[in-house]
């Protein structure tokens, strides 16, 4: 099952993605080599994860919330604690 993720970037900025395997999609954004976008911001750090059912669901989801402004996205994480609890890393 796919993954829809946020990282917390250094400068402050949020990264929205989608991984089916987001411990090993960390670990790529961490070593520069995911996005030049994250590259340019480490370090960065998981804060909020959530599964989804199917890849098209995790897209459109990802879409959706790069679409929203930085204290959308920020309500959404604190929001979304209910139903996808954030993980740790």
């Amino acid at each position: 099952m796919p993954f829809v993720y946020i990282l917390r970037c250094a400068d402050g900025s949020l990264y929205t993605g989608i991984a089916k395997d987001v411990e090993r999609r960390l670990a790529q954004h961490r070593a520069g080599r995911a996005s030049r976008y994250t590259r340019a911001r480490l370090p960065v750090r998981l804060v909020w994860s959530c599964e989804v059912r199917s890849w098209s669901l995790a897209l459109r989801e990802e879409i959706r919330i790069k679409g929203m402004r930085k204290a959308e996205k920020e309500a959404l994480l604190l929001e979304a604690q209910d139903s996808c609890p954030p993980l740790s890393s």
